[in-house]
């Protein structure tokens, strides 16, 4: 019988590419390493790995079966953590991705949220564009990643839990720094900064302004929203932020006015994706609830 011990060795040596690499991860010798490996193929009646003294190669036959092992391995952790989940909420590590345009407006309350209410919680955050999160969720490597849709999650559970809109932001000494609301239509996109591509919210931006991305201006490139606000606080142009930055933005931008996008909305909308078959699915809805929480007592501002 093969054990799943052995399948972890094979896909760590998959990873490496490399048996002694492999072996010190696994915390086992290299011998022992290749002993398992071989008596897995063996049992199997396939050999997975073509090895010298130089490279490791994975045959084709072999990557069928590692990728059938990715997924047993996948279902092994998921029984365990149904194990752990009928203990109590957050006994075992979560570990969560969030997209940069989310992360400094809602993790730290729902972080101290979390430790208040559950001391022992053990979270891991991994912050990255939408389409890493979405890949390293499929794989198992992510429990669950907080988004804005829509974005293509094609093969997992999406939760939606909030409903934002977007707000144009430039400086109050501009002379239509007084409106409350503007319609794309009234945007000088010349002047519009945004993000980088590969970052969701530069889509839904160009979305619900229904403009393409060669319309808007293309002489400067980032990653942080905060340095298109620090632009825009030097009077280089406008930018675009979600809802839940305008808290923020008072505060430490006092020199910027703020106006409603007059367009059809929501123009995005927050939720939890983890996998059909995630097994903690009560510790996905308590961080729905809890970032409910967090939302709610910043709209109410």
């Amino acid at each position: 019988m093969i054990s799943l011990k052995q399948l972890r060795y094979a896909l760590t040596v998959e990873e490496t590419l490399h048996f002694k690499k492999a072996a010190e991860q696994c915390n086992i010798s290299p011998s022992a390493l290749s002993t398992a490996l071989h008596e897995l193929e063996q049992r199997l009646g396939l050999q997975i790995f073509e090895r010298d003294n130089k490279k490791v190669l994975i045959t084709p036959i072999g990557k069928r079966v590692l990728l059938q092992a990715r997924s047993i391995m996948l279902q092994a952790e998921d029984l365990q953590n149904f194990a752990q989940t009928q203990k109590s909420l957050f006994s075992y590590p979560l570990n969560i991705g969030v997209i940069p345009t989310i992360t400094p407006y809602i993790l730290p309350k729902l972080l101290l949220l979390i430790k208040q209410h559950y001391p022992l919680a053990q979270i891991n955050i991994l912050e990255n564009q939408s389409h890493i999160l979405v890949e390293k969720v499929k794989q198992g490597e992510l429990d669950t990643a907080l988004l804005a849709l829509p974005f293509p999650c094609e093969g997992l559970l999406e939760m939606p839990f909030w409903d934002e809109d977007f707000f144009l932001v430039n400086r109050k000494n501009e002379s239509n720094a007084q409106l409350t609301e503007i319609t794309s239509d009234k945007l000088n996109l010349n002047q519009l900064l945004l993000l980088e591509d590969g970052h969701c919210l530069k889509d839904h931006i160009l979305n619900t302004c229904h403009v393409s991305s060669k319309s808007v201006n293309q002489s400067f490139r980032t990653n942080s929203l905060n340095t298109l606000l620090q632009l825009v606080s030097n009077n280089m142009g406008t930018t675009l932020v979600p809802e839940m930055a305008i808290d923020q933005l008072k505060s430490h931008y006092p020199d910027l006015a703020i106006m409603h996008l007059d367009e059809p909305g929501p123009h995005r909308q927050l939720a939890f994706v983890m996998r059909p078959n995630f097994t903690r699915l009560s510790s996905i809805e308590k961080l729905i609830d809890m970032s409910k929480s967090v939302l709610d007592r910043h709209h109410s501002k």
